[in-house]
């Protein structure tokens, strides 16, 4: 598993079909050259916060998370409420990618502070598509501190 010194995406996706077509997306459109995919939020909360596998990496946090809701061990819930709540990692762009249309499910994440919430297209075409405008968006256009 390659590390980064500056990491700018964290995938969290426990599909691989979908981890595939999103990092396919993203390089795609010259932004997959510094993402790190993990299949399951604790794997992503150990990246985040340096534990477990990850106790001994000197990497910075990433530019941009882009985060699964359904996922086993540790959901995406836990997750993104973990990053907002912690000063370390509060201001990270969080973009949910899910298929969840759950009304709840969004208002839940917007309460916890999620910065976008996207409901996973099922054309493969169009989702390449989101995925791909989604990473240009917060790494290219979107000012972060």
């Amino acid at each position: 598993m390659e590390l980064f010194e500056d990491l700018d995406i964290l995938l969290v996706e426990d599909s691989p079909n979908d981890a595939e077509l999103a990092m396919r997306a993203l390089r795609k459109r010259g932004l997959g050259s510094k993402m790190l995919w993990v299949r399951d939020g604790e794997q992503a909360l150990d990246y985040l916060f340096r534990q477990g596998q990850y106790a001994n990496h000197e990497n910075s946090a990433p530019r941009l998370v882009l985060l699964d809701l359904k996922m086993p061990r540790v959901d995406g819930i836990e997750v993104l409420r973990a990053i907002k709540v912690d000063a370390r990692t509060r201001r990270i762009p969080v973009v949910i990618m899910t298929s969840s249309q759950e009304e709840r499910d969004v208002t839940l994440t917007y309460d916890l502070g999620v910065n976008s919430y996207v409901v996973k297209p099922l054309d493969f075409e169009f989702m390449a598509d989101v995925v791909g405008q989604t990473g240009a968006y917060w790494l290219n256009v979107n000012r972060t501190v």
